[in-house]
């Protein structure tokens, strides 16, 4: 790979950080939920059973996001590399590693919990969910496919850039890949 056709784009520390403290503090209102549920009464969780599913659903989802998010902040890989082959994905939890352009079909946006997403439409799906070695991981890209039929969805909120700009430059590399095989 030639190093001067390539963009890297770092994972942000800052970023990751932040959404850490956010996982941590959703385990902690969780742990406070389970620990005595009857001690909260309002419209929306009107039963202490509600209230202690809820807390366990949020230890359980917010734990393990803590878990990925940990394992990124000590990343020191980058978070996504655009090159004439193809993209490396290392953006997320279920980083899918390199993508060549051979295999995109499309690259459109979905949002996720109010939260954009760039998935990358693959012709082969399931050699992607395959490959992964996590069977977690796999099951998440299986849900991803099922849910938005793409098992490669690459978030921003975690990278150096915003949104927009890297949807730009995936765009841009795209579209010189097709035109320079038309």
């Amino acid at each position: 790979m030639d190093s001067s056709k390539k963009t890297e784009i770092q994972l942000s520390k800052s970023k990751l950080t932040l959404m850490l403290l956010g996982s941590l503090a959703f385990v902690g209102l969780g742990v406070w939920f389970v620990s005595d549920p009857s001690e909260f009464n309002n419209p929306i969780l009107s039963s202490p059973t509600k209230v202690f599913i809820v807390g366990i659903a949020s230890i359980t989802f917010f734990g393990i996001a803590a878990f990925f998010i940990l394992k990124k902040l000590r990343d020191k890989s980058p978070g996504l590399i655009i090159s004439q082959e193809g993209v490396f994905d290392n953006a997320s939890a279920v980083s899918a590693g390199f993508v060549p352009w051979t295999d995109i079909l499309e690259i459109r946006e979905t949002k996720v919990a109010n939260q954009p997403f760039i998935n990358l439409v693959v012709k082969n799906p399931q050699d992607y969910i395959d490959r992964q070695k996590n069977s977690i991981k796999r099951k998440l890209m299986q849900v991803n496919y099922n849910a938005y039929k793409t098992v490669i969805g690459i978030p921003s909120n975690g990278l150096k850039c915003d949104y927009r700009e890297l949807k730009g430059m995936l765009d841009k590399a795209f579209s010189d890949f097709k035109n320079k095989t038309i």
